[in-house]
Formats: C-alpha cells, sequence, structure tokens
C-alpha cells in the first residue's frame, strides 16, 4: 500500500514545483498546484512513492506535457477560405416526417450537383537555418488532413472532431519537427464538409453549423539559434480542387484518380494557376487545444470470402459489422468505374440490400481509375457500418488479398475482457465491444449507420458497460463539456449533442428534451466517478446537474394539486423506448412511439426520482450538505406521489409493462411492504412473455439486477439462456456480430428488418454479465477497493475476466470441477479486494455469506467446496495460509 508521494516539475531544468512528501495512498487525478503555465512550454514531471513496508522507491523516468496556445494573441493566422461554391442547404424536415415516409429522397445521381469537392491549400516556404523544433497549431471548419513536404501529418482522421462548432472548436498540435528540411518546404492540406457542413443526423439534414469551408493554421519554427519564425494561414496561401469530385460523410465519396495533382503538396510544385484563398470572417472565439482521444485507423480486418452476386457484381464479406471503411487495390484499364456500396447485411439467398435506407443514407463510395497500374483507393473523408461490401463495375475478379477493412474509432484503450465456458456468451461480449467501437466515432453515438448522433439516452443506459470495455475517461468527459455548452437556459438538456440546427424543432411534437436522455448530465458523470475515482466530473458538472433538475422540477410543479405537483407528467418523453413488444408487433404503425405513449409518464417520474437521488449523493460527496438535504427531502416527495399516483395495493403499475416495475423496483419508488407484490407482478409478466424480456432501452440495464436483488436469479438465467426472440442469445444463434438495435432485426426464416445491427443500448448486458458472472464490483471509486462475488452457481463452468483500473490490472477467474470452485484472483498494488462466497457454494443451509475475506495486493487462490476452503495470498516472496471450515 502506498503511504506517501512526491511529484517534482521542472521546466528547462529549473524546479517550478515541488508537491513535496505527502502522506496520502491517492495514486491518480492528483492536480498540478503550481505556477501558472505558459504557451508553448514543455514541462518534465516525475514521483517517488513510499509503501507501508518502509521501502521508498527511486524516482521514475521522467514524462513530460507540452502546452498549446493559451490566449487569444498568441494565434498569428488568420481564418482563410479556398474559393467555393457555398453549400446548399437540405431542407429542414422533422423526425416524424421521416418516419412516415413523408420526406422525397433523391438519387445518388442527382445529389451530386448538391455535393461539394474537397479543397486542397498550399503554401511554400524556405527554412535557412538549422531546426530546433516545429509545431504545426491547425484547425478548420469542415474536417481536414494535412501533409508537408508530401508527407501525412499525424495519424488522426476527421480532426477537428465533431463539437458544437459555434460554441467549442477544438485546434490540434503536431511536432513537424522531423518533416521539416533545409531550404524550400511545402504544407498541403485537404478541406472536406464533414460534420461542420455535411448531411449528418437521422433526416440527413446539411449546414448544420455553416455552408463554406474554413482553415485556421499556424506552423511555428524554433532554430538551433534561438530565433523562430511563423507561418501562419493569410491570402498567400493558394488553393485547388483535386481528384475528390465531392466527399460527404453520410453519403460517401467520389474519386477521380485521373484528376490526382501529383506531388501538390511538395516544395517544387508550380501553384502559379491556383487560386489565392480569401480572408474569412473571423471563426468562433471557442477555440480550444485538442483534449480526448482523436479518431484514428485501429485496426485492418481482412475478408472471410469474396463471391459474385446474381446481378455480376462482387459481394466482399468481412465477417465483422464495424464502423470503417475498406483498402482496395486495382490493376483494370484507366476511366473504370468503381462502385463501392456498404451495408451490415445480405438476404437469405447472400444478395446484397440496404438494412439502412433514408434521406442521405446511401453509403456508397465511387472511385475512378487512373490506368496507372496497381493503384490503391481508400475513402478519405467519410465512413459507413458495414459487414458486407457490393463492390460493381469491376471487369476482374478481386481476391482476398486485394481488399481489407479498416477499422476507424476514437483511439481508447481496451481496458476489460471476458471470457467463459459458453461461447455464445463469449461472442456476446465481443459484439458488445465491437458495438462500442463503431460508435465511438469521435462522439458516442446510437449506430453508425443511419444517425451517428450523440443521443444522450443512449449514452447513459450504455456507460457501465463502456467504463469496462474501454478507457472511456476522456472520451465522455469531453462530451460532457459539450452537453454543458448545449445545455438551454432553462436547463433542458438536449436529446442528442452535439445538437446542430435541431434546436430549431423546439416546439415540435417531440421536443428537445426528454427524461431518461436529459438526466445523462448527472448519470454519466456519476458513473464515471465510480469507475475512474476523479471527482473532478462531479465537481465540473454540478452544476448542470442542478440546472437540469430545475427545470424538471419547474415542469412538474405545473401540477399545484396536492402529490401531482412531484410527478413529471408533462410534455413528451420517450419513455422505456423500444419495448419489443410493441416494437415488433408494430402496434398499427406506431413502433417506437408506442413505447412513448405506453410508458412515458412512469417513466419520466421514476428517472426524475433517480436523478434527485443521486444528486443527494453527489452532494454530500462535493461538500454541499445542504443540497443533499434538499435533494433526498425531494427524492422522498417524489416517491411518495408515485406511488399514491401509479401503484395499487395489489402492487400493479398504472403503465403494466415489465419495464416500468423494473425501474420502479431498481429506483426504490414503492415502500417496503408493496416491493414483493411488483415482483411478483414483474415475474408474471415475464412468466406470461414465454419467459422472455419486454424491456426497452431505459430499464434492460437494470432488468437482471432488479431479479437477482428480489432473490429471483433464476428468471435472471432463464433470460439469459433464452434463445427465443426477444433475447441475447437469439441475436448470436443468428450469427449477429454486434448487437442490433431491434431484438428482431433478423427473423427466424433470416428476413432483415429495416433497422440497424449495431446499436449500443441493449448491450449494456455487459456491465451485468462482468459484476454477476465475473463478480467485480467496485466498492470504493476507481476501484481502490473492490467486491469479488461471482455467481459460481450461475451454469457456467469457467469465467475469466481482465479489468485495468486506476490501479492496475484486476484479474480474476473461476473455474468449477465437481464439487470444488478454484478462484484465482489477482489484487493490484494500493488497493483492497473483499472476496465474498455464498453459502450455497459450501452446502451450508444458511442464508448469510460464510466468507467474507479482505485480502491486499499479491496473487490469491481461494479453494472452494464441501469440506475445508484456504486462501493462499502471495506478497513479494512471502506466503500466508489461512484456513477454516
Amino acid at each position: 500500500m502506498q503511504t506517501a508521494y512526491r511529484i517534482v516539475v521542472e521546466s528547462n531544468g529549473v524546479v517550478i514545483w515541488d508537491s513535496g512528501r505527502v502522506e496520502s495512498e491517492r495514486t491518480s487525478g492528483i492536480v498540478y498546484k503550481g505556477p501558472n503555465l505558459c504557451s508553448r512550454r514543455r514541462y518534465e514531471w516525475k514521483v517517488k512513492v513510499w509503501d507501508n513496508q518502509g521501502r521508498e522507491s527511486d524516482w521514475s523516468n521522467p514524462a513530460f506535457w507540452e502546452m498549446g496556445l493559451l490566449k487569444p494573441e498568441d494565434w498569428e493566422a488568420h481564418w482563410i477560405e479556398p474559393i467555393q461554391k457555398p453549400a446548399s442547404e437540405e431542407k429542414m424536415v422533422s423526425v416524424l416526417d421521416v418516419v412516415s415516409g413523408n420526406v422525397a429522397t433523391k438519387t445518388l445521381q442527382e445529389q451530386e450537383a448538391d455535393l461539394r469537392p474537397p479543397q486542397l491549400i498550399r503554401r511554400a516556404f524556405r527554412v535557412v537555418r538549422s531546426v530546433r523544433k516545429a509545431r504545426l497549431y491547425i484547425t478548420s471548419r469542415g474536417v481536414y488532413r494535412a501533409e508537408i513536404n508530401g508527407m501525412k501529418v499525424g495519424q488522426a482522421e476527421f480532426s477537428p472532431d465533431f463539437t458544437p462548432y459555434d460554441k467549442y472548436l477544438k485546434y490540434q498540435t503536431y511536432d513537424v519537427t522531423a518533416c521539416i528540411k533545409p531550404g524550400v518546404n511545402a504544407i498541403g492540406i485537404v478541406l472536406a464538409d464533414g460534420w461542420y457542413i455535411g448531411r449528418i443526423h437521422f433526416a440527413g439534414h446539411s449546414c448544420h453549423y455553416g455552408n463554406k469551408l474554413a482553415l485556421l493554421l499556424q506552423l511555428e519554427i524554433e532554430y538551433e539559434d534561438g530565433s523562430t519564425e511563423v507561418i501562419s494561414t493569410d491570402t498567400s496561401f493558394r488553393c485547388h480542387t483535386g481528384p475528390w469530385l465531392y466527399a460527404d460523410l453520410f453519403i460517401g465519396e467520389k474519386y477521380d484518380a485521373r484528376l490526382e495533382i501529383q506531388g501538390w503538396s511538395s516544395p517544387d510544385f508550380d501553384d502559379s494557376e491556383w487560386f489565392k484563398c480569401v480572408y474569412s470572417e473571423d471563426g468562433p472565439a471557442c477555440i480550444r487545444a485538442q483534449y480526448g482521444p482523436v479518431v484514428r485507423a485501429m485496426e485492418r480486418l481482412s475478408p472471410i470470402q469474396i463471391y459474385v452476386s446474381s446481378d455480376g457484381s462482387q459481394i466482399v464479406d468481412f465477417g465483422q459489422v464495424i464502423a470503417g471503411r475498406i483498402r482496395l487495390r486495382l490493376n483494370v484499364p484507366e476511366g473504370t468505374e468503381i462502385r463501392i456500396e456498404h451495408s451490415e447485411a445480405v438476404d437469405t439467398d447472400g444478395q446484397f440490400i440496404r438494412n439502412i435506407v433514408g434521406r442521405n443514407k446511401e453509403q456508397t463510395d465511387i472511385y475512378i481509375t487512373s490506368g496507372r497500374g496497381d493503384e490503391v483507393y481508400e475513402p478519405a473523408f467519410t465512413y459507413h457500418g458495414f459487414r458486407y461490401v457490393r463492390i460493381t463495375g469491376c471487369p476482374t475478379r478481386i481476391q482476398l488479398d486485394d481488399v481489407e477493412a479498416v477499422v476507424l474509432y476514437s483511439d481508447m484503450k481496451l481496458t476489460g475482457s471476458f471470457r467463459c465456458s459458453d461461447e455464445r456468451l463469449n461472442r456476446l461480449h465481443s459484439n458488445i465491444q465491437w458495438t462500442q467501437k463503431s460508435n465511438m466515432v469521435s462522439i458516442p453515438t446510437d449506430c453508425p449507420t443511419r444517425e451517428r448522433a450523440g443521443w444522450t439516452g443512449d449514452v447513459q443506459v450504455f456507460a457501465p458497460t463502456a467504463t469496462f470495455n474501454m478507457h472511456v475517461f476522456a472520451f465522455l468527459r469531453r462530451w460532457l463539456l459539450m452537453v454543458r455548452l448545449e445545455q438551454l437556459p432553462d436547463g433542458r438538456v438536449p436529446n442528442h449533442v452535439p445538437a446542430g440546427r435541431y434546436l430549431e424543432f423546439e416546439s415540435g411534437p417531440l421536443g428537445i428534451s426528454s427524461a431518461g436522455w436529459g438526466d445523462a448530465i448527472i448519470i454519466v458523470p456519476w458513473v464515471l466517478y465510480q469507475r475512474y475515482g476523479d471527482i473532478s466530473i462531479l465537481e465540473e458538472n454540478y452544476e448542470a446537474m442542478g440546472r437540469w433538475l430545475s427545470y424538471v422540477r419547474s415542469q412538474a410543479e405545473q401540477e399545484s394539486d396536492g402529490h401531482r405537483r412531484y410527478l413529471w407528467n408533462h410534455g413528451f418523453h420517450f419513455g422505456d423506448w423500444m419495448i419489443p413488444s410493441l416494437v415488433m408487433e408494430n402496434n398499427n404503425g406506431l413502433g417506437p412511439i408506442a413505447s412513448a405513449e405506453a410508458t412515458g409518464e412512469l417513466v419520466a417520474t421514476c428517472f426524475y426520482a433517480y436523478s434527485c437521488k443521486l444528486m443527494s449523493e453527489i452532494a454530500d460527496i462535493i461538500g454541499r450538505p445542504g443540497d443533499a438535504v434538499f435533494y433526498r427531502q425531494l427524492y422522498s416527495h417524489i416517491r411518495q406521489a408515485f406511488e399514491k399516483e401509479y401503484v395499487d395495493d395489489s402492487g400493479r403499475l398504472s403503465a403494466h409493462f415489465q419495464g416500468t416495475y423494473v425501474l420502479a423496483l431498481y429506483m426504490d419508488m414503492v415502500s417496503s411492504n408493496l416491493r414483493g407484490r411488483m415482483v411478483e407482478q414483474l415475474v408474471r409478466l415475464i412468466e406470461c412473455n414465454g419467459w422472455r424480456l419486454d424491456t426497452g432501452f431505459l430499464a434492460t440495464p437494470f432488468l437482471m439486477d432488479v431479479l437477482c436483488d428480489a432473490g429471483r436469479p433464476d428468471i435472471a438465467y432463464r433470460l439469459l439462456w433464452q434463445e427465443r426472440c426477444p433475447s441475447w442469445l437469439y441475436e448470436i444463434n443468428c450469427g449477429a456480430t454486434t448487437v442490433w438495435e431491434s431484438w428482431d432485426a433478423v427473423s427466424p426464416n433470416g428476413d432483415v428488418k429495416l433497422v440497424s445491427q449495431n446499436h449500443v443500448a441493449f448491450g449494456c448486458i455487459g456491465d451485468w454479465m462482468y459484476r454477476r458472472l465475473g463478480g467485480l464490483k467496485p466498492l470504493m471509486p476507481g476501484f481502490k477497493e473492490f467486491i469479488v462475488e461471482p455467481d459460481v452457481m450461475c451454469g457456467l463452468d469457467f469465467v475469466g475476466i481482465c479489468h485495468d483500473t486506476p490501479y492496475g490490472i484486476i484479474k480474476l477467474e473461476w473455474r468449477r470441477s465437481m464439487e470444488i470452485v478454484n478462484l484465482s484472483l489477482r489484487v493490484p498494488a494500493n488497493t483492497h479486494a473483499i472476496v465474498r462466497v455464498s453459502a450455497k457454494v459450501l452446502h451450508i443451509d444458511v442464508q448469510q455469506y460464510v466468507l467474507e475475506h479482505r485480502v491486499h495486493s499479491g496473487v490469491h487462490e481461494v479453494l472452494l467446496g464441501s469440506g475445508d476452503y484456504h486462501i493462499v495470498v502471495e506478497l513479494d516472496d512471502r506466503v500466508t495460509l489461512e484456513s477454516a471450515t
């Protein structure tokens, strides 16, 4: 166990902050407390620790950070624009119009006239002295790709990322020292529409933030003699179009290789016939340095088969649904037009179909060959959701090694693994992780095909699972900043963030905010605090949390009649969205809206109460005792009002659905004498549904915990092992490689429904699997202390999980052999684990735990059976043995 630490920060060899010896076990989230930091300066830091064995460590190897441009006056650059035609705005339409089919769609050929080519921008410059270091600071309105002397700068894709550009625009800093050479150099930038101008979201609107591309760039060179030079954007930069005829994030790219401009970003290129860029109006005054991970090409997949379809096209099957693009190698005659279409599914005969349709959902790239022999095409300014690719127009057979899939997602470390004795659950875990990768491209999205929108409800239900699978703290912290920036003055939180032009629908039938969605501003920070232990995530979101609850309270108090002033029964709410029995039967065409109409009011009041309950705990943690008392009292009033309004003496809810019972039970909305009756109501509903779940987006995360906590794990496992639709294993048996939006995305006969096959919400089961089957549960924030309590009676013979926490890797594995269970546990330094084993495992007829053992860092083996058990604790070279009967 750590007992103390010391941190020293230096700059240019001078110590600027020394924490001194700090008596603390804390090892992360420690705030720098030295003098104000300076733009552009590099700071090195090192750390040493003391432990409870009386040992003092050596100093660590130094690490460093470098400051960006902190003040507006640090920017010498001006916004410039290439010569371009302003983008045409797609007609603004509502989601309901799209769903009802009232929106006319154009063919791809008809759309081409409205699509815009990316712009090439360049400038040459001369270097006459030896370079010590060079930094490129750059951002854009649109997305950019930078080159220096013909070499790509960095590995990021789609920079500067998707943000609410009018409120928050990121710039990136690149170390380009190695790119600069003596003599003439050149810098080149390609700008494309991206999220700033392109067609995005469900309805495929364009121009959410503007209709013209612009660039802001500052290249700073420091010479060995101490002098500096700055090359910044002005009208000396020149522009031209290139081989891209158009590029849209959703629709796709059209690239004519015959129009490639060889060496355009090289120093000896003649740009005299190019156009001069023009100054742009000043961009947003909200430019901030890059925070959080950038999008990158993270993985590459080879196809598992390529076959010829009945129409003569070639179908490439990558065996896995992903978000990304393909890389295709060709050797065909000049001018051959290759059409590349993407889909998540094929029909029962293996023929290509589009499972996602609608305005601007083509997911089609077109490549026109140069005829110069082996040529390689990989789109640069678009990405797609797909497993299958249909390639038409290619006169030769494509071989397996001619094509690969490039998987794109924000660069986050994988932190969790799960494996067990049932391959179906292993596939489910894999599907959940692949779904998460596909939906973490710059922002957390719902699906990588139809919408790619940051739906707040989807994020909050999936956040616990996400934190196990990946290190998402910075990624979601950045998104929460955007949520705060997009929050309306009255406290409402938009249903998806960034919101863009959807805020124009403030008075529409669906509104712009809903219970369970807006509550993400409270629930997501709470989850991040529990999993990572950084209290700042609560502190920086606290004001926004309070504003959200003030808005909810104002809505509830429109009713002045007694207890009803504590019910959130006004406005539209999505409710327990996507209830299977309503969605799958389509309910006379209402579809998901039927879930909203049936459950919206009860769900809204549950989340009103739940958020108040969390707020009381958050207020206690950050030192707001008065607020804590206020929110606890408000929660109590809401809870009493809920029971009075919606629950009868038999425990039946007025909205009689599995999900409403799950939420009411999990959020403790009724008195103890009614809980048992409500559990019985829930069990009867599950039984009447053929022992299948019937919960939507908001209730499913809590379903299995509610059953287990109510003493009915038997039913939870019937749901887990259920193979009839709706169920997780039904999807697995249908060959799913990601989690579906709707449980019946593929029917038993193989027919494909026009819904997303890559949707995060129902992947929330992952968190329960890791906690229940693996048995890993945080007891203190950041896993400083954690519980190990696997359900070894779950029907599996083996479960192994591994999780990289802020304190290090926890590894947990248990195996059953006849009457013996072997539990292996690795506990990181500076943490504790509480090992709990149920009496049932030891065949003892008592209800309480007979084993609860506190263990420290090291490797532990626990043998459980009908006789003795023992725990082996390895600490360095010392081994102790404890045993009991």
